[in-house]
């Protein structure tokens, strides 16, 4: 068996709508997703042992099972069982590039990474749509992150459609370090808030889906016309998330004023970004927010768009 090292790249949400409530408790949702070249490291050994063994550096990622990537391999386990038997588990090593609880999805894509990377160290064989299937029992984000690039997702997430890659286009993306928004609460202030405005029919969730769908986003996507597509980004979380952190909120409105096509806060937060034209573009936007807010608790970072979700490294 050999070992094998995946890229992991973070995901944004270009456009994130909280249509209805599902019966499962989950929101009905329609997002466009794109995969951002900002990526974690993963590297996946055999270790002869039927158990797994995960290693970060970063203190505040667990190595046990409230880890998604420790979970994903541990789902592989009991899917293959015979498989694991006979092989044994890995040794997985995480470098953590993408921030943690950033809404940028760094969770969900190092889970899509281990199982790429089983299939491969296993030669399961396994297709997308049945690592995208496996992926869909650990969480609703990890099916895009296996495929990446730009998609729709529909009902909570993991039914994707793919759209034109938007290759060309960088991000400029701002975090601080020690703030965190908890995704639960972030979706159940919305449904407090907003829940009467849900669509509840099924006739009307299956219309609202088919007008995003064809709508004006969808369009700029497939013309790649950044300006429109930037002029078009829409979170509806940012309703709940912004009243309660100001400093999100200065973050957002100093991205905004420093350029760039368009400037948003990611998923449930508090990772904000600005999508630009170019790399320059970027680092400029980058290097005058950093001035204009020079706390030390903030990071940048700059990425193109990827179009590709889990890849093999070729650093082997």
């Amino acid at each position: 068996m050999h070992s094998y090292t995946l890229i992991a790249p973070a995901k944004i949400n270009l456009y994130l709508e909280i249509v209805g409530d599902r019966p499962d408790g989950y929101h009905e949702l329609v997002m466009i997703m794109q995969s951002v070249g900002l990526s974690d490291r993963l590297t996946l050994r055999p270790n002869g042992a039927e158990e797994f063994r995960l290693y970060c550096a970063d203190p505040r990622v667990p190595a046990d099972n409230t880890n998604l990537a420790y979970r994903a391999a541990t789902l592989m386990a009991g899917q293959f069982p015979k498989v694991f038997a006979n092989l044994g588990g890995v040794d997985i090593s995480i470098e953590k590039n993408i921030p943690i609880a950033a809404g940028l999805a760094g969770g969900s894509a190092d889970a899509a990474a281990v199982l790429v990377g089983l299939d491969l160290v296993w030669n399961l064989g396994l297709t997308r749509p049945e690592l995208q299937a496996l992926a869909a029992r650990l969480g609703s984000d990890i099916p895009f992150c296996v495929a990446g690039g730009t998609a729709m997702a529909t009902g909570r997430g993991e039914i994707l459609d793919p759209l034109p890659d938007l290759d060309g286009l960088w991000v400029v993306l701002a975090k601080y370090n020690s703030l965190a928004v908890s995704t639960y609460w972030a979706y159940s202030a919305y449904r407090e808030c907003f829940q009467e405005n849900y669509i509840s029919s099924p006739e009307g969730v299956r219309s609202r889906l088919s007008e995003v769908s064809s709508g004006n986003l969808v369009r700029a996507i497939a013309r790649k016309d950044g300006v429109a597509i930037g002029q078009l980004l829409h979170n509806d979380l940012e309703k709940v998330v912004l009243p309660e952190y100001s400093l999100v909120v200065e973050l957002r409105e100093v991205l905004a004023r420093s350029g760039g096509l368009g400037t948003m806060m990611s998923g449930s937060g508090p990772t904000v970004f600005t999508l630009c034209r170019s790399r320059e573009e970027a680092i400029a936007i980058r290097d005058n927010a950093r001035q204009v807010l020079p706390d030390p608790d903030l990071e940048f970072w700059v990425a193109p768009l990827c179009t590709s979700g889990i890849q093999v490294s070729s650093e082997m």
